[in-house]
């Protein structure tokens, strides 16, 4: 029992420090959107890092015997020389991450009890190298099971940063397992929630939002059940424990596409709250840049004030080339800093720079630059 208490006394004084007052806005930045000196979208020396608080580098991803791929995501030491050193000229931090989507097979084989301190050399080692300023974990997906030993993981992997320098700082992104954060909290600097990819044309289901901040009174029919929104998935977090100021959620430089469908009242699938006869088709994560470039129309912008998201309704001729398209736009970036203050929460996290930089746009980053507007708002 002594022995027990004394390594929790160890581990809670490895609690990162109190988060300041200050949100934060940390930006995921893509290595494929950085590419090469030939062939690239957007650049570091093209970030405007006085909107930003912190960069995640994204990402290297785990291999089953504890090495890491750090080449699949384009994260070349060339890339990451190029981008460490503009922020670090901008005097802000880079983070590395390590994961993503359909991570979690080698998250679970790199963090077993016999490859997890050869892991966990090998990232700091790579942070080192490379002169991060951190990890950002995000083991996609990652279930219930899986818990106790991402727990364990994440104990060494903290205990073993703070060894090398207590300036490391240690973030995760999850979209789930509120009770786990909810224990392993002191051992995180930033909880960062995905709160986005909220719908699809599932079965029981109707149109709904990406990213909505509240859910806005609606129910399935199919069930009487609520759809899922940013206040009813950050309240999760809260209620299981988890400090307001270590929360942050997600502003999607990113939207859905919902394409055709019957049985709508406009024949294809135009706006929320719609079901329908058959189904309709998703096409996922299409960059902002895309949606202005490839679909917007003034005449079709509409605002849901009941779940404060942006959308595009095209009512076409045709069912079959109907669209509902959901996005953050520059209202939503503002809302959700709103929503970040009214709450005090830690901050925002934007997946990803890359997907609103637009090189024809003026300006060519509006919905960063809509994110600093609202952060340096009173």
């Amino acid at each position: 029992m002594i022995r027990t208490f004394v390594v929790l006394i160890v581990l809670c004084g490895l609690a990162a420090a109190p988060a300041s007052a200050e949100q934060w806005v940390t930006a995921y930045y893509a290595g494929w959107m950085q590419g090469n000196k030939w062939s690239h979208h957007l650049l570091p020396s093209e970030i405007d890092f006085g909107a930003v608080t912190h960069i995640i580098h994204f990402s290297v991803n785990p291999n089953a015997d504890g090495t890491l791929n750090t080449e699949g995501n384009g994260l070349t030491e060339e890339n990451s020389a190029d981008l460490v050193g503009a922020a670090h000229a901008a005097g802000k931090k880079v983070l590395l991450c390590v994961g993503g989507w359909n991570s979690s097979n080698g998250f679970t084989a790199a963090t077993r009890e016999g490859t997890r301190d050869q892991f966990i050399r090998n990232l700091l080692a790579l942070v080192r190298t490379r002169k991060y300023d951190g990890l950002d974990i995000d083991w996609e997906p990652m279930e219930h099971g899986q818990h106790a030993q991402y727990e364990a993981f994440m104990r060494q992997l903290r205990l073993n940063m703070k060894a090398m320098s207590s300036d490391l700082l240690l973030t995760v992104a999850c979209n789930s397992g509120a009770f786990l954060f909810g224990r392993i909290h002191p051992l995180l600097d930033q909880i960062n929630v995905m709160t986005y990819d909220y719908s699809g044309a599932w079965p029981g289901w109707f149109t709904w939002h990406n990213a909505a901040i509240y859910d806005g009174g609606a129910r399935f029919p199919s069930n009487g059940g609520r759809p899922p929104s940013i206040d009813s998935h950050i309240q999760e977090f809260i209620e299981a424990g988890v400090p307001r100021a270590k929360l942050g959620i997600g502003i999607d430089f990113y939207g859905y596409v919902w394409n055709g469908g019957s049985g709508t009242p406009t024949g294809g699938v135009t706006g929320p709250r719609q079901t329908w006869a058959s189904a309709p088709w998703v096409k996922d994560n299409v960059a902002y840049h895309t949606i202005m470039s490839s679909f917007y129309d003034p005449q079709a912008y509409r605002w849901d004030s009941l779940a404060q998201a942006a959308y595009l309704s095209l009512d076409r001729a045709a069912s079959a080339d109907d669209k509902f398209i959901s996005y953050d736009d520059e209202t939503s970036c503002r809302r959700k800093i709103e929503y970040v203050r009214s709450q005090q929460l830690g901050g925002v996290i934007i997946w990803e720079l890359g997907g609103g930089w637009d090189p024809k746009g003026s300006p060519r980053d509006r919905l960063l630059q809509a994110v600093k507007k609202a952060v340096r708002e009173p």
